[in-house]
């Protein structure tokens, strides 16, 4: 299996912990969760609105990641590269958004972003 593939498991991952910041506070209740997050206010609600653009971001990456595996001309290197800088991005992503840090966080964003698109143009 290659790098980019497990990067693939690494970013399907990559929400949990998030979620489980979030979750650690007092008063939550599993058997209501979401009206828990709901009222979430400072780091946990960051942290859990970080947690759901991880989600968002996941498939992009994963269907980047799959089509350029399949092709054939794709250099494994630039797609390993590519894979794990937009791992380590969205990790980025997700303490610039615990911690407040907004702008290096859209920073993070966009250049996670410019990962998954970089993917497909490779596999062109």
């Amino acid at each position: 299996m290659t790098i980019a593939l497990w990067c693939v498991l690494v970013a399907a991952l990559l929400p949990f912990p998030f979620a489980l910041a979030a979750k650690t506070g007092r008063g939550f209740d599993n058997a209501r969760p979401r009206d828990y997050l709901a009222q979430l206010e400072g780091w946990r609600k960051r942290a859990n609105a970080a947690q759901l653009n991880s989600f968002e971001s996941f498939p992009l990456f994963a269907a980047a990641v799959i089509i350029a595996q399949l092709v054939q001309h794709a250099p494994q290197g630039r797609i390993d590269s590519l894979a794990i800088a937009f791992v380590v991005l969205r990790l980025i992503f997700g303490l610039c958004y615990v911690a407040n840090l907004a702008t290096l966080r859209s920073l993070a964003w966009m250049g996670s972003l410019g990962c998954a698109v970089a993917l497909f143009v490779v596999s062109a």
